[in-house]
């Protein structure tokens, strides 16, 4: 995304929030382990890498002053945070909820991007459990949300799916995955909570997913105008943009059916889909 961005003319600067990324595959404006490191912790605290990550995150929080002086040099930028993979701190843990707060409350204009392996689609408990863990984030962090299944190009790697992929990404009626769920014998007697946990997704109706394959620049475009749409950045005045360009992305101007037709020609197998509709 740096790359791409670099490529179209923006001023991007990236900023890693992970402690644990010591290998650093992208030029980093701020690094949060110049104020603390996952290694440190673990050395000097003893904890393990689940509990030193959340440390760290509260250390920021406590110290978010420093993070301040940081953004100020950059502020006119934009800006992408990389933050680390680890649930919790994004589902039931308060640290990188108040740190979004007060970066929303400095005027940075904010969107969440939620990546998850496309490879869960070909498990119906897998995806269910995604769709949870996205829904309990969207509702945790409280941010215009973007979900991302990336590696698109793997989507089959695991198993063959059981419907299109528009299924997945606009997350349409599951019970028709329920069916799919009690067909395993060893989830069957979890009929009742597979259909509550499936009920409570339908009801905020709220998770859809955008594909990615990095390798493939239509793809990352499209996620960029999503999210650029969510965090306002389309409607701006840093570049030059036609009222017709204005008005299609706020009109959301694209078939669904593109959003998903690479995944398909590309990297699925074809039986699939004649599978799907024979039966």
């Amino acid at each position: 995304m740096f790359q791409l961005l670099t490529s179209l003319g923006r001023e991007v600067a990236v900023i890693n929030m992970d402690p644990a990324n010591d290998n650093l595959p992208y030029p980093c404006a701020v690094d949060i382990s110049e104020l603390i490191s996952l290694e440190d912790v673990m050395t000097y605290l003893h904890l393990g890498p689940n509990g030193g990550l959340v440390y760290c995150l509260e250390y920021l929080e406590k110290n978010v002053s420093w993070l301040k002086e940081k953004l100020e040099i950059i502020k006119d930028k934009y800006l992408l945070f990389d933050f680390p993979g680890q649930v919790e701190l994004y589902t039931h843990h308060n640290s990188v909820k108040n740190l979004l707060e007060q970066l929303t409350s400095w005027d940075f204009r904010l969107t969440a991007v939620h990546l998850v392996d496309s490879h869960y689609c070909s498990d119906p408990g897998k995806f269910v459990a995604v769709l949870l863990t996205s829904l309990n984030t969207m509702l945790q962090l409280s941010l215009p949300h973007v979900n991302v299944l990336s590696k698109v190009d793997l989507i089959e790697k695991h198993g063959k799916l059981a419907f299109n992929p528009d299924y997945y990404t606009d997350v349409l009626d599951l019970h028709y995955l329920l069916d799919h769920l009690q067909d395993d014998p060893l989830l069957h007697k979890y009929k009742k909570l597979n259909e509550a946990l499936v009920g409570i997704v339908e009801d905020y109706s709220l998770v859809t997913f955008v594909p990615l394959s990095v390798e493939d620049k239509e793809s990352i475009l499209r996620v960029l105008k999503v999210v650029d749409k969510s965090n306002g950045y389309v409607f701006g005045s840093l570049e030059d943009r036609s009222l017709e360009s204005l008005m299609s992305c706020a009109v959301g101007a694209e078939f669904e059916y593109d959003k998903i037709k690479d995944v398909k020609e590309k990297y699925m197998d074809m039986e699939t889909e004649d599978l799907d509709e024979s039966g």
